[in-house]
């Protein structure tokens, strides 16, 4: 009795095999390019509020003048006032040319806050997600940065200034050496601000001094 041939082994059976509970891999940060990201608008509402008052009041109480000359009742006595002031002065007088340079003035600040973000304060983070947004306030991340500072052998203090793109450190050393310890700050400062996740990482520049001395 002829024993049958053994099948041949499938080439799916002979590739290694992922090992049980091996973790899976997971895309970090760094990895994802994810959303672009831009800054966070301001809602100002103060200017607004402000803006919408005063043209409702004084397209309201123009109106009310407009309608009573129209009902036979005579002018408001401030309008009949200004027609004359406006009608007597020459273009090139002080007042008419103070009054058209604030003029012009608010209506350049009103384009400025029309036509640019603000929410200087407020980073933006990295998105990994296109409905979700998330950004870091200057002073926190600064607080982070000089914890991380303050870790450093030989620092005795630290100031952190974050901007949009820059973060400027100042650190007092009362012992090592200060290029010791400026590299040391630096590379404890690069990790944190890469792990603070923000979508531009400011630069870095770092300045180590040593104490007054005292008397």
């Amino acid at each position: 009795m002829t024993t049958p041939p053994a099948p041949a082994p499938d080439p799916d059976d002979t590739a290694p095999h992922p090992e049980e509970g091996a973790p899976d891999s997971v895309p970090v940060l760094a990895d994802d390019q994810g959303p672009p990201v831009r800054r966070f608008w301001a809602v100002r509402r103060i200017p607004a509020a402000v803006l919408a008052a005063v043209v409702l009041g004084g397209a309201g109480l123009l109106l009310y003048d407009v309608a009573a000359v129209r009902a036979e009742r005579s002018a408001m006595a401030w309008r009949r006032e200004f027609t004359d002031v406006l009608a007597s002065k020459p273009l090139d007088s002080a007042a008419v040319v103070i009054g058209a340079v604030l003029a012009v003035l608010l209506g350049v600040w009103l384009l400025i806050l029309a036509a640019t973000p603000g929410l200087r304060a407020v980073l933006p983070m990295r998105r990994r997600h296109a409905d979700v947004r998330a950004g870091l306030d200057r002073e926190a991340a600064a607080l982070v940065l000089r914890d991380r500072a303050m870790e450093v052998s030989g620092v005795q203090s630290v100031r952190v200034r974050v901007g949009r793109s820059k973060v400027g450190v100042r650190a007092v050393s009362h012992f090592r050496a200060l290029d010791e310890v400026r590299t040391d700050v630096e590379s404890v400062l690069a990790t944190g601000v890469d792990e603070l996740g923000l979508a531009h990482p400011p630069a870095l520049t770092v300045r180590v001094t040593r104490p007054p001395r005292k008397g």
